[in-house]
């Protein structure tokens, strides 16, 4: 009867390990390392911006079209590429209950990094109130083409591929509906 009833608490604490939930990342935001010069920090977040302790293992993410397996550690997980100058960063993460992607752009200021999060809607915005002025006032065409051309040209220049442009745009509207 002990063995019985021996054999019988094993198999519920088994059953109670066998169901664990998955620890998956929903939300992340992108941080200035503290620990090392001119390198950035990803960390686990939840809706409210507070940091998911609970994070730990190694997670993909795809940074810049590049793919990278993060270890997370107290969810907090350390892109280890130096960034040279200000550029943008655009991060991915795949799970079972989608993609979740957020473009940054670091400025690098002095030996510092600040990462401004973009949103999708003012990449949308700038060209269509480019495209907007330009179509009320016809003398402000060749203006309008002129901002827009700098525009696409700082994108490039800091590593805001037109790919990675639309993809950003259509992450937004996907995780908007």
């Amino acid at each position: 009867m002990k063995k019985l009833l021996l054999l019988f608490c094993l198999v519920a604490a088994a059953h109670s390990f066998v169901f664990a939930d998955a620890i998956t990342i929903n939300h992340f935001v992108v941080k200035e390392n503290p620990f090392a010069v001119d390198q950035v920090a990803i960390v686990a977040t939840d809706t409210a911006g507070v940091t998911q302790e609970k994070v730990n293992g190694l997670f993909t993410f795809v940074m810049n079209g590049f793919e990278y397996q993060l270890k997370f550690e107290k969810g907090v997980a350390f892109y280890r590429q130096k960034i040279d100058r200000s550029t943008f960063l655009y991060a991915k993460h795949m799970n079972e209950t989608g993609t979740h992607a957020i473009l940054y752009y670091i400025y690098k200021h002095d030996s510092k990094l600040s990462p401004w999060h973009i949103s999708w809607v003012l990449l949308v915005a700038i060209p269509l109130i480019l495209v907007l002025l330009a179509y009320m006032f016809k003398r402000f065409i060749i203006i309008a083409v002129i901002i827009f051309c700098i525009f696409l040209y700082f994108n490039y220049h800091n590593n805001l591929s037109i790919p990675t442009f639309f993809e950003s745009i259509i992450d937004g509207l996907k995780n908007m509906l």
